[in-house]
């Protein structure tokens, strides 16, 4: 009986220099998805990815710079070993790749829609100083009610990425997030660390994003799903263009729902892939679904060790 495989995706975060390098150092397939890419969005990936810069940390560069990666993983798991998936997921950015794994976008436009996505939030954030702070050893009910209270009180402070028990990162205003890096403490946290990162996303503070991103999907994103998505928002899943729209839009300004999401899907599965740098998901997977195996697909290594074991 052949497995029950999830294919998932991860999201900010997961970016570094020289991503993708094996990739593109041994497959022609991988360099010319690099050229096609850079070609629509007026980026030289190769720089990018493989010098030392700033723009691989600023959100419209990192958004398809870790798609674009993600999917050479993909295509090329799929050439060298066709895998059908009972499902796909993403961690934030990562259901975009997700959607394109499925075949309702391609991938030269998600990375044209992420790169706008990128630039959306950075627009929104503008004005306003926005942050995000990692919460380590706090039950999620907690850090929920804390913001709640923040809220009350006239701060704009959210949960925003429900990672594994006892990480969970808020969004918000800096100042606001600082001001509660000693409340998160006093309850119990054993960190409250703020992040290097100068957007609030997945809260309230994105609202003006939504419709220039669901009028840009709307030309892109089509009704030809492989197998359904399990939406960040939701953890339910989804297999059409208007539910695509519609979640993804507002995922913009809900929290991600990511340890929730695996655990709805858990006895599903025998298998979970990840596609794309590092191994983010798979260490989240290892408290989020134990049972549950996580291999990863980050390089041309990798890769076969992948196929090999299937």
């Amino acid at each position: 009986m052949s497995k029950k495989i999830a294919m998932i995706f991860p999201g900010q975060g997961s970016q570094s220099i020289g991503m993708g390098k094996s990739f593109y150092d041994n497959s022609a397939t991988a360099r010319e998805m690099f050229d096609k890419a850079g070609e629509r969005i007026g980026v030289d990936f190769s720089k990018l990815l493989f010098e030392a810069n700033e723009q691989l940390d600023q959100t419209e560069y990192t958004q398809p710079a870790i798609l674009l990666i993600s999917m050479i993983a993909y295509k090329l798991f799929q050439e060298q070993c066709p895998t059908e998936a009972e499902l796909f997921l993403g961690h934030s950015l990562g259901e975009f790749s997700a959607l394109c794994a499925s075949g309702a976008i391609d991938y030269v436009d998600a990375v044209e829609l992420v790169h706008k996505r990128g630039k959306l939030m950075s627009q929104a954030c503008e004005e306003i100083n926005a942050g995000m702070m990692a919460i380590l050893g706090l039950d999620d009910s907690v850090v929920e009610e804390l913001c709640v209270k923040a809220n009350a009180e006239g701060k704009k402070v959210w949960p925003a990425n429900f990672n594994q028990n006892g990480q969970l990162v808020v969004a918000g205003i800096k100042e606001d997030l600082q001001s509660m890096e000693s409340v998160f403490k006093e309850a119990g946290a054993k960190r409250a660390l703020l992040l290097n990162m100068s957007i609030a996303s997945h809260c309230p503070l994105l609202s003006s994003a939504m419709e220039p991103l669901g009028v840009a999907m709307e030309q892109m994103v089509n009704d030809t799903f492989s197998a359904p998505i399990v939406s960040n928002v939701t953890t339910e899943k989804y297999s059409t263009k208007t539910e695509a729209l519609n979640l993804l839009k507002v995922q913009l300004i809900q929290p991600v729902k990511y340890k929730q999401s695996i655990e709805a899907i858990a006895d599903e599965i025998d298998l979970m892939i990840e596609f794309g740098n590092g191994a983010v998901l798979k260490g989240l997977n290892k408290r989020n679904a134990p049972n549950v195996e996580t291999l990863g697909i980050s390089d041309m290594e990798s890769l076969a060790k992948v196929c090999e074991a299937l």
